[in-house]
C-alpha cells in the first residue's frame, strides 16, 4: 500500500483516497492579474484547486514560499536534476510533488534517495515535457513501473496532451495525483495554451475520473447483488441430456449444461458429478437436483 500524506490540509493522496486532480495555471494568465484570478474561480468552481501548491524554482523562491505558508511544493521537471535545490526543498518539511519531464530511470532513483531521508511526504508525477504531447510518447507504462521501483511514495500523472482520454486512463492505472494545465482560451498566444484544458473540458474530466474511480472498485470477483436478477434469468444449471434411470452412475455424455428450472448443480460442478449414482430416474432435460444424487459433492449455489 503505497505511502498516505496530506497533501493540503483534509486532502490526502495515496492508498485508497480518491485522486488528488491539480489544475495547473503555469504561466497561461499571460502576465494579467485579472486573468489569474479568474482562473483560479474557474478552477474552484470546479473543485480542483485546493490550494497552492506552486512552482518554486530556485533557492530564494523556496525561502519565499516558505514564508507564505504554502501547503506543497511543486517540483518542475527542469529541477528535478537540481540536486542541491531538491535538498533544500525537502529540509523545509513540506509535502512535495516531483514532475520526471526530461529525467532518467537512473535519476529519479537518485531523487527518491536524495528525497526520502530528508522527508518523506513525497510523490513522483510520470510527466513527459512536451506541448501538445503526442499519445506515443506518453508512456503510461512509467506509472506501473515507478509503483514498483517506489512501492512507499503515491504515484501520479501530469499530462501535456489534448483531450482527456489519456489523463483518464492514468488514474485507472493507478495515479493518485493528476496534474492537468488549464486555460480559458487554447487560442491565445503561448506555447502551453494548446496543452491545456479550458473549463468544460476540466469539468469532464474530473466526472470522468471520480467515474474511473467507481468502477475500480473491488479486486474481489463474486457474484454481486446487482447480478441476481440476470443470474435469475440466464444462469445456467446442469440437466440431464438423456432419460437417466434410477441406479445408473452418471457419464459426461448422459449431462448437459441449459437454463434449467428449478436451478440445480452450477455448470462448473458438472465433472464432481461423473461417477456418482441418481438414487431416481431422471427425465431429458430435468435439473439434477442435490437430492437426487448419492454421495453428492458441493452443495448447490443459491
Amino acid at each position: 500500500m503505497p505511502l498516505e500524506l496530506e497533501l493540503c490540509p483534509g486532502r490526502w493522496v495515496g492508498g485508497q483516497h480518491p485522486c488528488f486532480i491539480i489544475a495547473e495555471i503555469g504561466q497561461n494568465h499571460q502576465g494579467d492579474l485579472d486573468v489569474a484570478k479568474r482562473m483560479i474561480r474557474m478552477a474552484k468552481v470546479r473543485r480542483q484547486l485546493p490550494g497552492p501548491g506552486i512552482r518554486a524554482p530556485g533557492g530564494m523562491a523556496v525561502e519565499f514560499l516558505h514564508e507564505l505558508n504554502v501547503p506543497f511544493f511543486k517540483v518542475g521537471s527542469g529541477d528535478t536534476n537540481n540536486f542541491p535545490y531538491l535538498e533544500k526543498t525537502a529540509k523545509k518539511g513540506r509535502p512535495m510533488v516531483i514532475s520526471s519531464g526530461m529525467q532518467s530511470m537512473d535519476t529519479m532513483k537518485q531523487v527518491y534517495q536524495i528525497v526520502k531521508p530528508l522527508n518523506p511526504n513525497f510523490c513522483f508525477l510520470q510527466c513527459t515535457s512536451a506541448y501538445p504531447l503526442q499519445p506515443e510518447d506518453v508512456n503510461l507504462r512509467v506509472i506501473s513501473e515507478y509503483q514498483k521501483l517506489f512501492p512507499d511514495i503515491p504515484i501520479g500523472y501530469s499530462g501535456h496532451e489534448t483531450g482527456i482520454a489519456i489523463s483518464v486512463a492514468a488514474v485507472a492505472l493507478g495515479a493518485k495525483v493528476l496534474e492537468r494545465h488549464i486555460t480559458l482560451d487554447k487560442t491565445w498566444k503561448g506555447s502551453d495554451h494548446s496543452a491545456s484544458l479550458e473549463p468544460g473540458e476540466l469539468a469532464e474530466l474530473v466526472r470522468s475520473v471520480r467515474l474511473v474511480e467507481r468502477a475500480l472498485g473491488s479486486p474481489t470477483k463474486q457474484l454481486l447483488p446487482c447480478e441476481m436478477a440476470c443470474n435469475e434469468k440466464l444462469g445456467k444449471s446442469v440437466v440431464a441430456k438423456v432419460k437417466i434411470p434410477e441406479g445408473t452412475i452418471l457419464t459426461m455424455d448422459m449431462l448437459t449444461v441449459k437454463v434449467g428450472e428449478p436451478k440445480g448443480y452450477p455448470p462448473e460442478d458438472i465433472f464432481n458429478l461423473v461417477g456418482k449414482k441418481v438414487l431416481v430416474t431422471v427425465e431429458e432435460d430435468d435439473t439434477i437436483m442435490e437430492e437426487l444424487v448419492d454421495n453428492h459433492g458441493k452443495k448447490i449455489k443459491s
